[in-house]
């Protein structure tokens, strides 16, 4: 990825094809900004894998060449790489909104990293470089201070917008959609959009909708316990959800670390004012259930968090109680609608009332626009060129064609993957080739060194188990002192199939022998005839293909 000619380079790391993991860069000779620097969680094929992060390797590559990181909003998926970016990567300064900018810093000195220069972004900041002007408008999502932003170089003005929705009746601040239409009668010659609700008709619903829709859940259940799993990254949620309490005189309970995190943050920043209403578990259990609301992490259904521990019975400080009411304030994220379904299966087992999205309820919106708000998007901004990111695919084709309705040339648009270079040149933009992208992995305190075959072989594992090889050999004499061991775990159990057990052991006494009596034995040869040639038995004999592994011991 090379600046050259006086060209402006664009080029998403990670966002395209995907939801998450959003991560751009924008370059112009000896300058360069990234915005976003977010994960991606895994999906149930990835095991063993925390976070998803992007390929950020080329930008060691010009570390001099970095002005800043800047930051469009507090999600996860734009700022939860950051840590993992900072580890490897001298950011000078980092261009971020106020909740952001809290929620980083909690991050950073959870891992003991050094916070960098911060610089608040609103819409009276500009940032002036030699080659870019920056500035800032006002976006409507589910978590406050939400920017796009418009950068002027001097072969055009790219647009991002970031996530964002356009809300008529919201929580937060309105949209500044004057501001946009400014920027769209000066001339914009490249937008980079949203595109996670591309594929739906219509407007989302107002914030505003799911509000009122709360309320009346909290007074139709009076005598019940309310259980309420949601984003802990909406804080406008959050705000409500204290509001409704108060007025229906319940205590609210906090569940989650990011949770708890986020509710704090909220009352820093003035979110929430009432810190009286928040008690203990220990409170709670002393009070009758319709004063109590459990406000939990776990609308995803994921394994460690607050609702599933409490839906499974394993939280030490909260049982579940048959009259409970659960309300799932969310939508599913790609991926997790099992995970969410069992947990469900589970609540409706023990006796729960459960509100989902899905059930009519309008216990949650989306904080990505719909179509007809993509099309406002397009109307206001009016770009000469147009490249979907944040999504999918499917979501990015779909979100091509609404710019062709809104009089975007076909030829204009462009549907990239993570590496593909956009070059801006004097009013033009067109294809710059590609720079090769791979998804990095973290499992646990490990990063990047988790590759492909590692996952592969986790896979196999897990679907065909493991057979272990274990050999007891004299290498001084090259003699087998005692016949071969053979253990599985997760192929078959050993017991109660003593004769396929019997012929992998006949078969790899054949293979040993043969090896021990070759003039140039050596234990790697061994090694690798027992895995290709038991593999192949095994499967000849089973159809199924279980991980070999030789464990090789030299007895004297």
């Amino acid at each position: 990825m090379n600046s050259k000619n006086g060209e402006t380079l664009i080029c998403a790391l990670g966002g395209l094809g995907e939801v998450g993991k959003n991560m751009y860069v924008v370059m112009h000779e000896d300058e360069l900004f990234i915005i976003d620097c977010g994960v991606m969680f895994p999906e149930d094929d990835l095991m063993g894998i925390d976070y998803v992060l992007a390929d950020y390797s080329i930008l060691k590559t010009m570390q001099n060449k970095i002005k800043g990181l800047i930051i469009t909003h507090g999600h996860e998926d734009h700022i939860g790489g950051i840590p993992f970016l900072l580890q490897n990567i001298e950011i000078p300064v980092i261009y971020t909104p106020n909740i952001a900018s809290k929620l980083i810093k909690n991050k950073l000195s959870e891992r003991n990293i050094k916070v960098p220069k911060m610089v608040t972004v609103n819409e009276d900041l500009i940032i002036k470089t030699k080659y870019f002007n920056i500035e800032f408008f006002t976006t409507t999502h589910s978590i406050p201070d939400s920017f796009g932003m418009a950068i002027t170089t001097k072969n055009g003005t790219i647009v991002e917008t970031g996530d964002f929705k356009f809300d008529l009746t919201p929580i937060g601040p309105v949209a500044n959609m004057g501001k946009m239409a400014r920027i769209g009668n000066e001339g914009v010659t490249l937008l980079l959009a949203d595109s996670t609700n591309a594929l739906l008709p219509g407007f989302s619903n107002s914030e505003s909708v799911v509000d009122e829709a709360l309320a009346e859940i909290f007074a139709e259940n009076t005598t019940s316990r309310i259980i309420l799993a949601t984003f802990a990254s909406n804080i406008y949620r959050l705000t409500h959800i204290v509001e409704t309490c108060k007025e229906n005189n319940r205590k609210i309970v906090i569940f989650g670390r990011s949770m708890n995190t986020s509710i704090e943050i909220a009352m820093e920043c003035g979110y929430i004012k009432d810190k009286d209403i928040f008690i203990s578990s220990e409170e709670a259990n002393k009070l009758p259930p319709s004063k109590v609301c459990l406000l939990c992490t776990g609308s995803q259904g994921e394994p460690l968090a607050a609702l599933s521990r409490i839906a499974n019975g394993n939280d030490r400080n909260i049982t579940l109680m048959p009259n409970d009411t659960v309300i799932f304030s969310s939508s599913p994220i790609p991926g997790n609608a099992m995970s969410i379904n069992r947990i469900i299966n589970k609540l409706y087992l023990k006796g729960a009332k459960v509100y989902t999205n899905a059930s009519e309820s309008n216990v949650h919106t989306s904080g990505h626009a719909r179509q007809d708000e993509l099309k406002l998007l397009l109307r206001l901004i009016r770009p000469k060129y147009f490249m979907p990111m944040h999504g999918e695919y499917r979501m990015l084709a779909s979100h091509a064609n609404l710019a062709t309705l809104c009089d975007v040339k076909e030829e204009n648009t462009f549907i990239n993957k993570n590496g593909d270079i956009l070059a801006m040149k004097d009013g033009e933009v067109y294809r710059k080739g590609s720079i090769p992208i791979n998804d990095i992995y973290v499992d646990g305190s490990r990063i990047g060194d988790v590759g492909v075959s590692l996952i592969k072989d986790r896979k196999i594992m897990s679907t065909d188990g493991v057979l272990v090889v274990i050999l007891n050999l004299d290498l001084e004499n090259k003699k087998m002192v005692i016949e071969p061991n053979i253990t599985t775990r997760g192929f078959v159990v050993v017991n109660d199939n003593q004769e396929l057990i019997k012929k992998i052991q006949d078969k790899t006494n054949i293979i040993t022998l043969n090896e021990l009596e070759k003039d140039n034995f050596s234990l790697t040869d061994l090694k690798n005839r027992i895995i290709l040639e038991i593999n192949s038995y095994v499967i000849e004999l089973t159809g199924r293909r279980p991980m070999i592994i030789p464990m090789i011991l030299n007895v004297k």
